[in-house]
């Protein structure tokens, strides 16, 4: 079968309209379509934002027993029967052109502060349900558009008495879900936090004839409160709302007797899993910690200083951020790739050392909680160290200068013939391999990120980098010349990195390496790369594993009815359990022979060594061949 002729090129693409694409991939803005409550967020998203401006303090929620949901507020309304240059009005437009929103800029710039998915987010209840129909009612004026299957069916205008707002009906379709129900439980933990997050703000659900009503007295308080219960190891949380007028920063903080450290990084109201927004609070936390236990003399001149891991030790901080011009990875908004956090950061730093002062006992219990986490990392450190053999300072050999790494999670077989190092890109990625590995057989070890370069790199800036010393050292065997393959710790070293530009990277410089300074290791057969698929279909019960763009087609052309797809990426966008699946229990590792790190090695040669011309050629030729013309 030649499945090209399946594959869609960029003209078929350009040609789907907004409608048929979002019903072909609904994954790409749902996420997950398990359920259909990312609909729901869209709708209720926009009434959420018309509350943070003071339009209005009640969403009515309802979904029946058909599961048709209906989400009304009263906030301003649409202006009614206001026609645009295309001959849609305002309403109709809302509801089916893409794009088209009061949150975006002349020059085209998001600048909304919803949970929904861009600009697409009440399209997308339109889009993928069999009928929806919006009300909306302002100036003793109502109007009401009427869709089927995404597509524009009617329009009315009339007088209205009804208090002004918005009210929008759909009935999911069972095309685009596995259950076109919503996940109740995790809607409703949502009213909860959305609550908490606008003050002010009623929610009432009425599902299936179940009534229950969302209002936060304390805001983010009441989410601590859930939260630690009778851990708290202070008196008085920290607290902070700031505003400079167009940006926004809520947070509440407070200690447990936990040995771990929460995050719950909100922005606009949606829970967020990574981004700069939580690192830069972080580092803040620890920065002014330091800086007050110093003052105090808690932490003494010779000392060091705490670690965030130290400082934040049974630390439980809420926050939510709300502000305009944030980017993220995808359209279902978790991961944040920029967020300014100028307007906030000086604002904490002052408010927070205001804290500290009025609150000094409990700061010297923290204080006191993180040096003795200190003392037990240490300790741990020197325990670890000496069960691998690591020798003490005292020893001034080079084996004693490159310490191990924490970032090495050993196994608990010690025969070298029973364990396997899996070299994993990024904590992320490298936490989810904790979880998912064979404990008994695989050890991980958790790369940064990118690796120097093999190639324009001494031996001795090699020895001297941390992550390639502990590679080195991990491995055993020595290194370059003197390695000796019959002396390593490992039946197989594996590559494991995300199936994107930044893992193949990461994968070149590795097989680069291994074959410079470990060659033995290849010849032997025990350097490996997981191949981890790039889709996981989910179809009545069944998992089925697309490892390329290609397969992905083919299925789709092979399989009839209703699928959910995941879009894995690699290992650093799979849970624990679909990793075990794929990768570990499985062990789908690829053998890297002599040939293939040749080539690997000779392409490194020519995309990053010193020789111009070749890399030319290279360019040259590829160019080409992807249909650019330099005559």
């Amino acid at each position: 079968m030649d499945s090209s002729k399946n594959l869609y090129t960029e003209d078929s693409i350009a040609s789907l309209s907004p409608l048929e694409f979002t019903r072909l991939r609904p994954f790409v803005y749902c996420g997950d379509t398990t359920y259909s409550t990312q609909l729901l967020v869209e709708i209720l998203s926009n009434s959420i934002d018309e509350a943070r401006l003071g339009h209005g303090n009640l969403i009515e929620v309802s979904i029946n027993n058909e599961n048709a949901i209906r989400v009304r507020d009263y906030g301003q309304g649409f202006l009614v029967n206001s026609m645009r240059d295309d001959g849609k009005t305002v309403l109709e437009a809302a509801f089916s052109v893409l794009n088209t929103s009061g949150k975006f800029t002349s020059d085209g710039v998001y600048e909304g502060t919803s949970l929904g998915s861009f600009g697409i987010g009440s399209k997308l209840a339109t889009f993928l349900s069999h009928w929806l129909d919006v009300y909306t009612y302002r100036d003793k004026k109502m109007e009401h558009v009427h869709f089927v299957e995404g597509v524009f069916n009617s329009r009315e205008v009339d007088t209205t008495d009804l208090p002004s707002g918005t009210c929008v009906e759909w009935l999911p379709s069972e095309e685009f879900f596995t259950h076109v129900e919503i996940d109740l439980n995790y809607f409703k933990k949502l009213c909860e936090d959305i609550v908490a997050l606008t003050p002010g703000l009623t929610i009432a659900l009425d599902y299936k004839g179940q009534k229950e009503t969302f209002f936060s007295k304390n805001g983010l308080m009441d989410l601590l409160d859930k939260a630690v219960r009778d851990k708290e190891i202070i008196k008085n949380r920290f607290s902070m709302n700031y505003s400079d007028g167009k940006n926004k920063i809520d947070i509440a903080m407070t200690y447990t007797s936990n040995y771990s450290s929460t995050i719950v990084p909100y922005v606009n109201t949606g829970l967020t899993e990574s981004g700069p927004h939580i690192t830069q609070i972080k580092t803040l936390v620890t920065r002014e910690m330091n800086k007050f236990f110093r003052d105090r003399g808690w932490l003494k001149e010779k000392d060091a200083n705490l670690s965030g891991d130290d400082c934040q030790e049974g630390m439980y901080l809420i926050f939510n951020i709300t502000t305009s011009g944030v980017a993220y990875d995808a359209q279902v908004k978790v991961r944040i790739t920029k967020l300014d956090m100028k307007p906030f950061t000086s604002a904490m730093a002052e408010e927070l050392q205001y804290w500290f002062a009025a609150n000094e006992k409990d700061l010297k219990n923290i204080a006191d909680k993180a040096l003795n986490a200190r003392k037990a990392r240490e300790a741990a450190r020197k325990a670890r160290d000496a069960a691998r053999g690591v020798k003490t300072k005292k020893d001034n050999s080079l084996k004693a200068k490159m310490k191990l790494s924490d970032k090495f999670i050993d196994c608990t077989n010690k025969n070298p013939k029973d364990r396997n190092l899996l070299l994993v890109e990024g904590m992320s990625a490298g936490s989810a391999a904790v979880e998912a590995r064979n404990p008994k057989t695989d050890c991980i070890y958790m790369l940064r990120g990118k690796t120097i370069s093999p190639l324009k790199t001494s031996i001795e800036k090699i020895l001297a980098n941390q992550e390639m010393s502990d590679i080195i050292k991990v491995i055993g065997g020595g290194f370059g010349k003197d390695f000796n393959v019959n002396s390593i710790n490992f039946d197989k070293v594996v590559i494991t990195s995300d199936s994107d530009s930044d893992g193949a990277n990461i994968e070149l410089l590795l097989i680069t390496f291994f074959y410079t300074y470990m060659r033995p290791l290849v010849e032997a057969g025990k350097l490996y790369r997981a191949v981890t698929p790039l889709y996981i279909v989910r179809q009545k019960g069944k998992e089925y594993y697309c490892y390329t763009e290609i397969e992905m087609e083919e299925w789709k052309n092979t399989h009839g009815g209703s699928y959910d797809v995941l879009r894995a990426k690699g290992l650093g966008e799979l849970n624990p359990a679909d990793l075990r699946k794929v990768c570990f229990e499985n062990e789908r590792y690829k053998r890297i022979t002599i040939s293939d790190a040749q080539k690997t090695t000779e392409l490194l040669d020519v995309l990053m060594g010193s020789n111009v011309e070749p890399r030319k050629r290279y360019i040259y030729d590829n160019a080409t061949a992807l249909g650019f013309n330099f005559d």
